[in-house]
């Protein structure tokens, strides 16, 4: 690993009650911060394809409501409703094609 000339500053961080002084990594540094997951957020778990949409915003849904169909490696994947709510935005269309992790639906 090639060493920098620029000097580095030195860090406190505690662990478990334990100070420790230390120099933290740029990869540290660049990391993403922590957010907890957002159940009414459903995300494509898979790249694939929209087949079918059965509810439109503004529809109410209970937890189970079958949402979407997405296929994915030829199978169709259903996404259900992870918790009862009202659905609040619908960001993609019969057709198209989403990327892994891509915002679906969301669900209030």
């Amino acid at each position: 690993m090639a060493e920098s000339n620029e000097p580095q500053e030195i860090k406190t961080i505690i662990i478990d009650n334990v100070k420790y002084k230390t120099r933290l990594t740029k990869k540290y540094l660049a990391r993403k911060a922590y957010a907890p997951a957002n159940l009414g957020h459903v995300c494509a778990f898979i790249p694939g394809t929209i087949l079918k949409i059965s509810v439109k915003e503004g529809d109410k849904v209970k937890k189970g409501t079958h949402l979407l169909e997405l296929e994915a490696m030829k199978m169709a994947n259903n996404l259900i409703s992870p918790i009862d709510g009202i659905v609040k935005k619908i960001h993609v269309k019969q057709g198209d094609l989403v990327p892994k992790n891509f915002l679906l639906v969301e669900v209030v």
